[in-house]
């Protein structure tokens, strides 16, 4: 900012500092532009609470919000594509109940039953992101462009006013007392004074103006809602008739007596014979007797035993949720990579590589 730009800063400031404490009351404005003022402050918070608002609705977990936001944020570090998505809770329990159904068997009829419910709540997930989707372009997106630019312009027209109608005042003031302010600076003042007042005002009447565009959106909010509840409704009665029939389907199906059989029935299969024999001397129990030997090389276990790779032993079965995580069951070795922060550490195992928790493992082998 130049010198001059800086003095005329100053100068609004003293102005400023001077009125406040001369207690002295500034140029009344009308009632009307007053009140247009505090609905312009009323649409400020409103659509700031309606951004924020409509994104906890459609993602309610604060947890994945930041898990999600920590992927991100990794994504962006290592130059990575588009990540997975927010994860859905009907996605999610669809996965485990096809994951169960299919353990089962196909012989069970609940097992595939699971599978078609699981199959179903998927088919919820997608009607969700699709709603996810619709709400972020026909809603969301109207309001941010609508908080980024037009109230943002109007509060710059409010700001300006503010500090032509404090220079207004003040050179008011001092031509009141004598001073060195010439009619023409008052006017001149004053000029700019009446301009600010009316871009402030005409910007504050348009923006209330436009009801028909902001009951428009959310309107689209409310059919967006509408559709996704329809399709959840259809996708959720189809499959109540399909349960049905699969309920009829294990009523009828034969019922087989089942005889628990005894121990006795098992039979054992011989032991193995040893893979290495050696027939000893005399020396070593006589002819009949053998020795057993090891395939193993002796640098083998002295080359593993030198290795300390970083590792952490799995403390429970982690399941992914994300694309880039890494999953284990408890017991599993993993190799540790990286930490990526306090949460997450980045480790390999069977050759895949991935993000898991800190507080799933145990480390054995910290990273150096």
């Amino acid at each position: 900012m130049s010198l001059a730009g800086l003095k005329k800063q100053f100068n609004k400031a003293n102005q400023y500092m001077s009125e406040k404490i001369g207690g002295a009351k500034g140029t009344e404005l009308d009632e009307e532009f007053m009140e247009m003022e505090r609905k312009i402050d009323v649409m400020g918070k409103l659509v700031e609470d309606l951004i924020i608002k409509t994104q906890e609705y459609l993602q309610p977990n604060p947890a994945s919000r930041a898990k999600l936001s920590t992927m991100h944020t990794i994504s962006k570090i290592r130059g990575q594509g588009k990540i997975a998505p927010y994860p859905q809770p009907e996605g999610i329990l669809g996965e485990h109940m096809i994951k169960h159904g299919k353990d089962l068997g196909d012989e069970s009829v609940f097992g595939s039953s699971l599978v078609e419910c699981g199959e179903t709540f998927k088919h919820l997930a997608e009607v969700k992101y699709s709603l996810e989707d619709t709400v972020k372009q026909n809603f969301l997106d109207p309001w941010v462009q609508l908080q980024s630019k037009e109230i943002k312009e109007v509060n710059h027209h409010r700001k300006k006013l503010s500090g032509r109608r404090l220079d207004y005042d003040c050179k008011r003031r001092k031509k009141e007392k004598g001073g060195n302010i010439t009619e023409e600076d008052l006017y001149s003042a004053e000029e700019k004074f009446d301009e600010s007042k009316s871009l402030a005002e005409t910007a504050m009447n348009n923006l209330l103006d436009n009801e028909i565009e902001q009951i428009a959106q959310l309107q689209s909010f409310i059919e967006a809602q509408t559709d996704y509840h329809r399709q959840s409704m259809e996708a959720l009665q189809s499959l109540c008739e399909t349960l049905e029939e699969k309920r009829n389907e294990a009523a009828n199906k034969p019922r087989i007596e089942h005889v628990p059989k005894r121990v006795a029935s098992f039979r054992r299969s011989p032991s193995p014979s040893p893979l290495y024999e050696t027939p000893h001397d005399n020396n070593f129990g006589g002819s009949g007797s053998y020795n057993f030997q090891s395939n193993v090389p002796p640098s083998y276990n002295q080359s593993v035993s030198n290795k300390q790779d970083a590792s952490a032993e799995a403390l429970y079965d982690f399941v992914p949720e994300n694309e880039g995580e890494l999953g284990f069951r408890e017991g599993d070795m993993i190799t540790l990579l990286s930490q990526v922060d306090e949460n997450w550490f980045e480790g390999s195992l069977n050759g895949i590589i991935g993000y898991f928790p800190v507080n799933y493992v145990n480390v054995v082998v910290p990273l150096r």
